[in-house]
């Protein structure tokens, strides 16, 4: 791997991994498991797309009310 492992660090703490998968990161890298770390990259990026999804509905909840009282004002 090409990535010098300071920025692979910076990347992930930007990704908001946790310590744990960090951790989990460099001992694969060490151990040269490219295939696992990719996999452990996509979990993560479930994770965070779950959790966008879920904003993103608490989002359109809110449009919802925004534009009913827009369109009711008293």
């Amino acid at each position: 791997m090409n990535i010098k492992d300071d920025n692979i660090l910076q990347n992930l703490k930007d990704a908001d991994c946790p310590k744990e998968l960090i951790e989990e990161f460099f001992r694969m890298k060490e151990a040269g498991l490219n295939n696992q770390l990719v996999q452990l990259l996509y979990t993560q990026k479930t994770r965070l797309l779950e959790s966008l999804h879920e904003s993103q509905k608490k989002v359109d909840c809110l449009d919802y009310l925004i534009f009913q009282i827009s369109q009711n004002p008293s």
